[in-house]
């Protein structure tokens, strides 16, 4: 019987990452200006950039913009100039302040959860900004608990598991990312379910998540999370 639910935020409860992909649209429009795109694989370049920093910077704006930046400055040969560079900092600056848009459905979904089972939080990221988008959510009041940690990875799970004093069985996580919401949780004997997003970033898009387990549950939209977490208060 699960008696603890866990929800994810960004691009499960509200939208982020068409910001953080509008952010690497622009970077890519000022590196135009001192290199040929296609040629210097820009993408590429940032990403492994970004998957090298996110031990030292962690997730999110603060880390993406110093990772924009450390690029810039490789790619163009330090020849990128001071307004440019400042230019890449805005765009950080743009990410950290955007609104927050709540996915349809998202209060009465987590209600109807919250009507059976415990509801919390789990969101990783830069402290400072997901404790300004929960506020701005107007959410917190639905919550049990909210944790931001900085790694959703089994260690993180089952330290969480052990502070609730509660096994993974009788746990479900709900959201968007295979890697991070998902596979740690089933690896550890918990429930899942997936709530697809419409764009992943590339680093979440990798995962060992085994989407044959019974104890896995994916719906198109929230709207199906409380039947999906009632069908796996049978089985998990």
């Amino acid at each position: 019987m699960i008696e603890l639910v866990g929800f994810d935020a960004d691009d499960t409860l509200w939208h982020s990452e068409p910001y953080f992909q509008q952010a690497h649209a622009a970077f890519e429009n000022i590196l135009g200006r001192y290199i040929d795109l296609a040629d210097a694989r820009v993408h590429e370049r940032l990403l492994a950039t970004e998957r090298r920093n996110i031990k030292l910077f962690g997730y999110g704006a603060k880390g993406m913009t110093l990772s924009l930046i450390e690029t810039a400055i490789e790619l163009t040969d330090a020849r990128i100039g001071g307004a440019d560079i400042g230019a890449l900092l805005e765009l950080g600056k743009a990410v950290l302040t955007h609104p927050v848009e709540l996915l349809p459905g998202v209060r009465a979904a987590v209600e109807a959860v919250a009507r059976s089972h415990r509801v919390v939080l789990i969101t990783k990221g830069d402290l400072f900004h997901q404790e300004a988008k929960v506020r701005q959510s107007g959410l917190a009041d639905l919550f049990h608990r909210i944790e931001i940690v900085s790694e959703k990875d089994p260690a993180t799970y089952a330290r969480l598991f052990e502070e609730f004093a509660l096994p993974a069985e009788r746990f479900a996580m709900v959201g968007n990312s295979l890697r991070s919401d998902i596979a740690p949780v089933l690896a550890l004997g918990g429930c899942g379910v997936h709530v697809p997003y419409a764009i992943t970033w590339a680093l979440e898009a990798e995962h060992q998540a085994d989407l044959g387990s019974a104890r896995l549950r994916v719906v198109e939209s929230l709207a199906g999370v409380p039947g999906a977490i009632a069908e796996l208060s049978g089985s998990c």
